[in-house]
C-alpha cells in the first residue's frame, strides 16, 4: 500500500504523515528539506535557482518512488513527484521565475520519468486557506521560509486545486484543513484515520 499526502507549504503534510505511519506502523517517507543544498538559496533568490532547485527535487523525488515500488513495504509518502511539475515547476514559469527554456527541459525530464513509475493507492489532499498556511509556517519557525510571499503561496494554492480537479491516476481524498487540527486534536486525527480507512476498504 502507498498512500501519498500532498498540500502546499505549510499544510501539515510531514505531520500527518508521521501520525499516520506510527497510526499504522507503516514506514514514512519524508521530502529531503533539511538536506537540500539549493532551498535557502533558492528563496533568497528564485530566478537564479529555481531551475537547480526543480530538478534536485525531481531526481531524489524518482529516487524516492523507485525505492518504494521496489519494496514490498506499506508506505506514507510526503509529497510526491506529481507536484513538482503540476505545482512548483509550472508556478516558477507562470511567475517568470524559471524561463521557458528550462521549464520545457525540465517537462522534458518529467515526462520520461514518470512514464516508469505508477501513481500511490490513494492520494490525500490536504487543502488549506492561506491565512491556515502563513499561521503554520511561521509555528513551525524554519527562516528560510518566513519571508515567502502571499501571492506566491497563493499562487501555489492556485494550482494545487486545479490539478486536484482533473486528477484522475487512482484514488483521491480532500481533506479541508481549516477545519481541523489532527497534530493536537486526538478527535481530528480519528476522523481523518476513518476518512482514509474508508477509501483504503475501497481499494480492495
Amino acid at each position: 500500500m502507498h498512500i501519498a499526502i500532498v498540500g502546499n507549504i505549510g499544510a501539515g503534510k510531514t505531520t500527518l504523515t508521521g501520525l499516520l505511519a506510527k497510526n499504522y506502523g507503516w514506514e514514512p517517507q519524508y521530502e529531503a528539506v533539511d538536506n537540500n543544498p539549493y532551498l535557502e538559496d533558492f528563496y533568497s533568490d528564485m530566478k537564479r535557482w529555481s531551475f537547480n532547485l526543480q530538478i534536485y527535487f525531481l531526481n531524489t523525488r524518482f529516487r524516492q518512488i523507485t525505492e518504494i515500488q521496489q519494496s514490498n513495504r506499506n508506505i506514507i509518502q510526503d509529497r510526491t513527484i506529481y507536484e513538482d511539475a503540476y505545482i512548483f515547476a509550472a508556478n516558477l514559469h507562470d511567475m517568470d521565475l524559471m524561463d521557458t527554456r528550462d521549464y520545457e527541459n525540465y517537462q522534458a525530464i518529467f515526462d520520461n520519468i514518470t512514464s516508469f513509475i505508477n501513481p500511490p493507492d490513494l492520494l490525500v489532499y490536504l487543502k488549506a486557506s492561506i491565512p491556515k498556511l502563513v499561521n503554520n509556517i511561521h509555528r513551525r519557525g524554519r527562516e528560510y521560509e518566513i519571508g515567502i510571499r502571499l501571492d506566491y503561496l497563493s499562487k501555489l494554492n492556485d494550482k494545487y486545486e486545479k490539478w486536484i480537479a482533473g486528477y484522475n491516476l487512482g484514488k483521491l481524498l480532500i481533506v479541508d484543513m481549516d477545519n481541523l487540527d489532527f497534530a493536537n486534536n486526538t478527535e481530528d486525527m480519528g476522523t481523518i484515520i476513518q476518512l482514509i480507512e474508508r477509501e483504503i476498504h475501497g481499494l480492495f
